[in-house]
């Protein structure tokens, strides 16, 4: 454990006791190093998705950090030492590329106790689809729900049903847009880093991308429409999300992002275990949207929605997929090079999805085991049978299901 994990979980402890302030101003005269990352700790809106920890020790130039970084997110400065700057993405490849360690992804858990200390504000937890397993088979959603009410959270939301709400927007938006053979589609609802690789690398199929925001911008965007006065926390395996809610367009959505690591510790320095409370069940996903957090899952939900809407489309859905930034580069290639033969192309940054994010909690196979048998349990298969998804709608102003795709919806933003 690295001293900046130490002093998180020491702040962590200092804000829940109320002596924050006093600790944070002991550990600040103590040594220039401490400084710096209670700095950080403490302000952490001011910090990319990743940090560094101290000097580098890699000669100059010869950074593997640099070399993994596929987003041309570092730099280096007069004295060496390497900077992430603003073009982080958060996929961690750098983290796992730094020989000294001198790398971490960026927390916020003092961000979110600020936020549940002021009990006059709602705040709501946000619940990745991925969640399934990772705090132990015995933890249900509806334990995690009272786990978090615990905490000081209003409510939990399963990021899974607007999942489901992104499900229908892309069947649809398939629909319209792919028409002949020789058509294709991007899907852009999930990963934060398959949108980037594509706005990096791969501009000219921007027109192939639909207009959707993510499932947790979605959740988040929702929330605030129907309470203004909520703060909203994303909860998930991802370092990429922290950067994502960041994103100008769409920054309105999510004020912190959580991941499972940093709630793991937040539980422990509580003294909470998910397993011991009761249930508060309140799930209204479908199977589509509860296996949006493993490879292939999002190409299915949007095959068995497209065939529920559109049971007679001649041109059916041929779908892709790749998992891990190099298989999602070397999938792309093979799209602008004309030999993917498929027409719904979907990418996912980490290999084996969301499940195999760099802050996952368990091995990705058994968390995609866990996902898949959350997934079968669902009462509704695809959104469009889902009447909890159809109610929202109405509550979110949509009138139809096929509303979804104008263009000035909530749940719609812009690539260009």
């Amino acid at each position: 454990m690295s001293r900046y994990d130490d002093l998180s979980r020491e702040l962590s402890k200092a804000a829940m006791q109320g002596e924050l302030e006093t600790r944070q101003r002991e550990l600040e005269s103590a040594n220039a190093r401490d400084a710096s990352l209670v700095k950080k700790l403490v302000n952490p809106e001011a910090q990319p998705a990743v940090i560094r920890l101290g000097d580098c020790a890699c000669p100059d130039g010869q950074g593997a950090c640099e070399a993994a970084c596929l987003f041309e997110a570092i730099r280096r400065d007069e004295e060496g030492n390497i900077v992430v700057t603003a073009n982080c993405t958060g996929c961690g490849a750098c983290l796992e590329a730094c020989p000294e360690e001198k790398l971490a992804g960026r927390k916020d858990a003092l961000a979110v106790l600020r936020l549940l200390k002021d009990r006059k504000t709602p705040v709501y937890a946000l619940i990745a689809p991925a969640f399934s397993g990772q705090f132990s088979r015995e933890v249900t959603s509806g334990k995690l729900r009272s786990a978090f009410k615990y905490m000081g959270f209003y409510g939990m939301l399963e990021v899974a049903l607007f999942a489901d709400i992104l499900t229908l927007k892309e069947a649809l938006e398939f629909d319209r847009a792919i028409q002949s053979d020789e058509d294709f589609m991007l899907t852009s609802c999930c990963c934060p880093l398959w949108v980037a690789l594509i706005k990096k690398s791969y501009k000219s199929m921007i027109p192939h991308v639909p207009p959707s925001v993510s499932p947790m911008v979605a959740c988040g965007r929702a929330v605030k429409r129907i309470h203004p006065e909520a703060r909203t926390v994303f909860i998930g395996p991802c370092l990429a999300k922290k950067a994502e809610a960041r994103e100008p367009d769409i920054a309105d959505a999510v004020d912190v992002v959580l991941t499972f690591e940093e709630v793991a510790e937040l539980f422990d320095l509580m003294g909470i275990n998910p397993a011991d409370f009761e249930e508060d069940q309140s799930d209204h996903s479908s199977t589509a949207g509860r296996i949006y957090a493993r490879t292939a899952g999002v190409s299915e939900a949007a095959q068995f929605t497209l065939d529920r809407l559109r049971p007679n489309r001649p041109i059916t859905l041929r779908a892709r997929q790749a998992d891990g930034v190099p298989g999602c580069k070397a999938l792309l290639k093979e799209v602008a090079e004309g030999r993917a033969n498929a027409n719904f192309i979907e990418g996912m940054g980490c290999v084996g999805g969301c499940v195999g994010g760099p802050k996952a909690l368990v091995d990705r196979e058994v968390a995609r085991a866990a996902v898949n048998d959350y997934g079968a349990a669902a009462k509704y298969t695809t959104p469009a049978d889902n009447p909890h998804v159809l109610e929202l709608l109405r509550i979110l102003g949509f009138e139809t299901v096929e509303s979804l795709l104008d263009r000035d919806t909530i749940f719609t933003r812009s690539f260009d």
